[in-house]
């Protein structure tokens, strides 16, 4: 079975599961599909003990199409420019320092205490790992994932202004996060007596300047073409043009990927779209790249909900993982509290925002791909289960409670 066809059957799934989730369950379509793509991969293990020849063809065909790659390199461009174009910049930017703070200082923090807790924690089980691969979890895990959260606070109607924070915040500390996560892999394959720190400060401004630098580039670039004409084909195949290109671009020259669609889609879906667009291509260039979300996000939580068949689980990694979960709901309110008091953000915020922030900071298929990019001698089997586990608290505990959470406290 080659890419397409399992690209093609997964697509099918996805379409069935929305369709059964609309017609008869009524749950976050995001939700319902990931816990659809589990319930299936359950079905599989356990045909699997009838016929294991069936159940190592759908292992193989996902192991093929590599959810890691799939994710980081093709869909993530899509989803972060689908999602930073519906993102009205105007009321970002009122908020702009504490979501700057929250996606810098909040995310290194987190990363570094989730990271020595997880160490001690393992070590204090019977399972210690080095200190080093302890830290690239706390990396993976600690950026909320966009992708999740965009989709779940359209349907919690949380205040406007703390769905702003949650959103922008989401937005750039997943490029931060992936950066922080990159340059900790490259100290750890490298051996830290090999790195020096002028190197992974250069490492940092490269990916994270070239990112936000190469972002602005192909956002006035798409501009100035869709300024110069009115034929709304041709200005989304631009747009097309711009997430493909810019990605591929920014991969090729070691920069942000990530961060340059999240320049480039809020300057697109901001002021592009008021100033160079008629109304007949504005229209269809928002409904296309809503289309374009929609699908993806389908595809992408029933994969999540798939890879449930190729992860590998003990029980021990099970228990790890559900306090490996504690940890890093803790960690999180710490992150976002120790700026909002230092910095005296939370004097703007409405009753209860860092506790909302917190429950509404979901984990999903960006930390899951993080973590199975890692070699095996990272201790990839171990970080891979307690990242799944501690995505799957995330998204169907915090997901499915967060519109009731949301209702009890705002």
């Amino acid at each position: 079975m080659d890419i397409l066809h399992i690209f093609s059957a997964i697509l099918t799934l996805s379409a069935v599961f929305a369709f059964l989730n609309k017609r008869f369950i009524q749950l976050p379509t995001t939700i319902s599909l990931m816990i659809a793509g589990i319930f299936l991969s359950l079905v599989v293990i356990g045909l699997g003990a009838v016929s294991p020849g069936f159940a190592n063809e759908v292992s193989n065909a996902l192991t093929r199409l590599n959810f890691s790659e799939f994710l980081l390199e093709f869909m993530l461009s899509f989803l972060l420019f689908a999602g930073a174009m519906h993102t009205d910049l105007k009321k970002l930017a009122k908020f702009k320092w504490p979501i700057l703070s929250f996606a810098t200082i909040g995310v290194l923090m987190s990363t570094f205490i989730v990271g020595t807790l997880l160490y001690y924690t393992l070590t204090l089980v019977g399972t210690p790992i080095q200190f080093i691969y302890c830290l690239l979890f706390g990396a993976l895990i600690s950026p909320t994932d966009p992708i999740a959260v965009l989709g779940i606070l359209k349907r919690a109607k949380a205040p406007e202004s703390l769905e702003i924070k949650i959103t922008g915040e989401s937005l750039f500390n997943d490029g931060v996060g992936v950066v922080v996560f990159l340059t900790i892999f490259q100290i750890a394959k490298a051996g830290l007596e090999n790195v020096h720190a002028s190197d992974v400060l250069h490492l940092l401004l490269t990916e994270i300047g070239g990112g936000v630098g190469l972002g602005f580039l192909i956002g006035f670039a798409g501009y100035f073409m869709m300024k110069k004409i009115d034929h709304y084909q041709t200005e989304v195949l631009i747009s097309l043009a711009m997430v493909m290109g810019g990605y591929s671009l920014a991969s090729y020259m070691h920069f942000s990927g990530p961060l340059a669609m999240v320049v480039a889609g809020l300057l697109i879906g901001n002021h592009g779209t008021e100033v160079t667009m008629s109304d007949i291509t504005r229209d269809y260039v928002n409904k296309f790249w809503e289309m374009i979300d929609e699908i993806l996000n389908a595809v992408l939580f029933v994969l999540i909900g798939l890879e449930l068949i190729v992860i590998s689980f003990k029980m021990s990694f099970i228990w790890i993982g559900l306090i490996a979960t504690i940890i890093t709901i803790l960690v999180r309110y710490f992150s976002l509290a120790v700026p909002s008091y230092t910095l005296k953000f939370n004097r703007t915020f409405a009753p209860n925002a860092l506790a909302i922030m917190t429950w509404g900071g979901l984990r999903g298929g960006i930390s899951i791909a993080l973590a199975l990019s890692l070699t095996s001698e990272m201790n990839r089997e171990l970080i891979v289960a307690i990242t799944y586990i501690v995505v799957l608290f995330s998204l169907i505990i915090q997901g499915l409670t967060i519109e009731r959470f949301v209702r009890k406290l705002s």
